[in-house]
């Protein structure tokens, strides 16, 4: 790799030139049937269904909602209305493409009044430079190493995460925890093992804030928000998805998410599966966020005295919104919003606690597993900062590999 080249060889040209786009196709969950085709929204694949509309190797960057963001798939797939998919890459290479559409602001072409939306024809005259096929080739390979290597962190995760749900799901589910065999069973649940609610198993319990973009009246103090859709992104090392606003100090205080807290949300919109989202802060996320940083509105922070029972009750939390059982305290309002209902969870939520050294013995193991994952996660973050430092310096061959 060189810097300082000039990119003589590039052409001047429009985005049109690089990649003509089409407007994606409608289709709802009714419509769609089990299949191996992703269905590619604004945000992502959403879904996977049984037919596609556009071959792969593609691009498609958000149209609706998610305005602007681009996604990438090898394979065949179904872009969805909310998109724009390239129908004709004009003979470039499908990587080079998607590396490119990151260096351009699709948001100042926005055409929507309350729902952001982009219009193809905005676009299609954009001026790009274009190099040749086979710099469009090294770029992409070596952009694609740092990529590799996040999505080979990812599958790390999702295997940790796998290996930490397997854990509880033996011990406390199967009851098939160390010396379960000399254990007697009373009235269905092991000798030593006790059971409380929610509410006797906190120690203290606040709403969360949302605070301004700007600093304005009595908001003054910055903070980072979590909201109930970030703990996916902030799990996978996408700390940039978490905004850093305004509160007012006095409200702050009391906020602060301190390690072991949990952060629980409490209100999904109309998306029934995210309530009950939960993410458990450790020293690691602290860090990262350097450290102020607290749960949105719409979701609660727990805290809890004992500092290894975080671990348990995080992956208790989890367990019963993964088998339903949480779904009992979820009711739906006339406004078809999906609400929580907190204080019954507290009151009629029973928590089954097994004996302090095996919930030590469990924690600990939790909390090792928890801290790969956070060293995954962070190490992504890094990778991602370099790629996108080097991104628009390789696309405008200002650096040349």
């Amino acid at each position: 790799m060189s810097a300082g080249l000039s990119a003589r060889q590039w052409k001047k040209g429009q985005l049109q030139d690089l990649v003509f786009f089409q407007r994606g196709f409608d289709i709802t969950q009714a419509q769609q049937t089990p299949g191996p085709y992703p269905v590619i929204s604004s945000s992502g694949v959403t879904s996977y269904h049984s037919e596609f509309k556009a071959s792969g190797p593609g691009v498609v960057i958000g149209r609706k909602g998610t305005l602007g963001s681009v996604h990438f798939s090898d394979s065949d797939y179904w872009p969805h209305d909310t998109t724009l998919w390239s129908k004709d890459l004009r003979g470039n290479n499908p990587r080079f493409v998607y590396y490119y559409l990151h260096t351009v602001n699709f948001k100042r072409f926005d055409v929507g009044n309350s729902n952001p939306t982009l219009n193809r024809n905005h676009i299609h005259d954009l001026p790009v430079l274009i190099p040749p096929i086979d710099i469009q080739e090294r770029i992409a390979d070596f952009l694609s190493t740092y990529d590799d290597l996040i999505e080979n962190n990812r599958r790390r995760m999702a295997l940790l995460e796998d290996a930490a749900r397997q854990l509880y799901h033996e011990w406390f589910v199967r009851l098939r925890f160390p010396g379960h065999e000399h254990t007697r069973i009373i009235d269905g649940m092991p000798q030593g093992w006790t059971t409380k609610t929610v509410g006797e198993v906190l120690e203290f319990h606040i709403g969360g804030g949302w605070g301004q973009d700007e600093s304005y009246g009595s908001e003054t103090e910055e903070a980072y928000v979590i909201r109930g859709t970030d703990i996916p992104e902030v799990e996978n090392g996408n700390f940039k998805a978490v905004g850093l606003r305004f509160h007012d100090p006095q409200k702050l205080s009391k906020r602060l998410l301190g390690a072991g807290d949990i952060v629980f949300e409490v209100s999904g919109g109309s998306a029934t599966q995210a309530i009950g989202r939960t993410l458990l802060v450790t020293e690691e996320l602290l860090r990262v966020f350097s450290p102020r940083v607290i749960c949105a509105s719409f979701c609660k922070m727990f805290r809890l005295s004992d500092p290894l029972m975080p671990y348990f009750l995080n992956r208790f939390f989890r367990h019963i919104r993964e088998s339903g059982e949480l779904a009992v305290f979820q009711k739906q309002s006339a406004s078809a919003l999906q609400n929580f209902q907190f204080q019954a969870f507290l009151d009629e939520q029973k928590v089954v606690v097994p004996t302090p050294t095996l919930l030590k013995e469990f924690c600990e193991m939790q909390k090792t597993l928890v801290r790969q994952q956070n060293n995954l996660a962070i190490e992504n973050q890094n990778l991602k900062a370099a790629r996108d430092l080097l991104l628009p310096r390789l696309m405008s061959g200002e650096i040349v590999v």
